[in-house]
């Protein structure tokens, strides 16, 4: 379809572009921006006076529950979800049941992606057989099959050397390897973070430690074995200045942050309510500081939503028996544009944090809206709101974000010149 896009103010990170011009596509593809080329007829005229066009989000951690955890989630759900979020292009993690580490479980979630057409998706495939961290899986034909990285979450690994040798094998082959640093044993039996409001609560607490202790050792290992790394999930101070040195250092090391880890503290914790159950934990307010601080200066190049939706039985327990993460995808650019109400962000740094950064972290074919590009935008409205829960796509309710009024509104979302999300 050919389709001009006329009236919007068009921001794109990677070439620095925030005007307002008209974006014509065709076959998929961003024909041209401004006036259209000699000959063009468009089948579909958008007016989108008043709306922002950008490249569409990149989110690096969409958990999509398939196969295995149908009750919590499926492909066309969740990428459903991401797409009203903004999202045109996500990453899942490899913990479904099987894991993700055979091909065939690669090709399954591929073909199933493309058959929703809600999003493009890029597994990540596991670092070790089964997750088990014991050996190694066949990365070279996960790679083949289409995984675009590899990690084992925050299943540690049974013996470091077994790690190292996993690292060694991922650089010969140039992968990247994703860490989500947090030490098993400082962590054991811990459920939020360890300070004045576990204290309080009387839950078990997950030292700061757990996360910088690990974060040393593969910082370390990255170094030794020249592996391409992207750390996941931060949640400390300290780590984030660890980040910042190696990346001094010059370390291939890249970053994100879960999205609601830059809104929550462990402050939320009073209520006693299993939303705000996540793992990595929530921490404190100066730890929270440093990760936006951190993201504004751009050691934290991506903000990701972490998105793990469940099932209403996971979350209605007693807080140490609820399951852990919260379903977020589907509010990924009304919540990130809090960060640009309250001043730490401009809309473009933001946008660059939601696209452009976490494409280039993973090496992936997104996030920019040029000529030639495919036609992967999201159009919204910056001036309206997004009630939380007004419209929800995810299986997954487990949001406490629900009821909030939320800045701005996702109106189109287009994947190759396709609307996929339609508001």
């Amino acid at each position: 379809m050919r389709m001009t896009l006329k009236g919007a103010r068009v921001i794109d990170p990677a070439s620095q572009r925030d005007e307002n011009v008209s974006v014509h596509i065709q076959d998929g593809r961003i024909l041209a921006l401004g006036n259209a080329p000699t000959g063009f007829t468009a089948e579909r005229l958008l007016d989108c006076s008043g709306l922002v066009i950008a490249p569409g989000l990149v989110d690096l951690a969409c958990a999509l529950r398939e196969p295995g955890f149908g009750r919590k989630g499926n492909i066309a759900s969740e990428t459903l979800a991401a797409a009203a979020g903004g999202v045109t292009s996500l990453c899942c993690p490899p913990f479904t049941r099987p894991a993700l580490d055979t091909p065939a479980v690669a090709e399954l979630i591929l073909d199933r992606a493309r058959e929703a057409g809600h999003t493009k998706v890029f597994p990540l495939g596991a670092l070790s057989k089964g997750l088990a961290g014991e050996q190694l899986a066949e990365l070279v034909a996960l790679r083949d099959a289409g995984c675009v990285a590899f990690t084992n979450g925050l299943t540690q690994f049974q013996h470091i050397r077994t790690l190292r040798r996993a690292l060694e094998y991922a650089a010969t082959f140039n992968l990247t390897v994703v860490f989500t640093s947090q030490d098993r044993d400082l962590a054991e039996g811990g459920l939020v973070h360890e300070g004045p409001a576990a204290a309080f609560l009387g839950l078990p607490g997950i030292p700061e430690t757990a996360e910088t202790v690990a974060l040393a050792r593969d910082l370390l290992l990255v170094e030794q074995t020249g592996v391409r790394a992207h750390f996941s999930q931060l949640t400390s101070a300290r780590g984030v200045e660890m980040i910042a040195q190696a990346q001094a250092r010059g370390l291939p090391v890249t970053a994100d942050v879960a999205l609601y880890q830059l809104i929550l503290t462990d402050e939320a914790l009073h209520s006693f309510s299993g939303l705000y159950h996540v793992q990595p934990p929530l921490r404190s307010s100066s730890d929270r500081e440093a990760l936006r601080e951190a993201v504004r200066a751009g050691v934290i190049q991506a903000i990701a939503s972490h998105h793990q939706p469940h099932e209403g039985d996971a979350k209605r327990a007693p807080f140490g028996a609820t399951e852990a993460g919260i379903s977020s995808a589907e509010l990924l650019l009304p919540l990130a544009l809090t960060l640009v109400q309250d001043g730490l962000l401009s809309l473009p740094q933001l946008l660059e944090r939601l696209s452009l950064g976490p494409a280039q972290a993973l090496k992936l074919s997104a996030g920019k809206l040029g000529i030639g590009e495919a036609a992967d935008l999201v159009i919204f409205d910056p001036e309206s709101c997004t009630v939380a829960g007004e419209r929800w796509f995810s299986k997954g309710e487990n949001c406490p974000f629900m009821g909030h009024s939320l800045p701005g509104a996702v109106r189109y979302t287009l994947v190759d010149g396709h609307i996929s999300y339609q508001r």
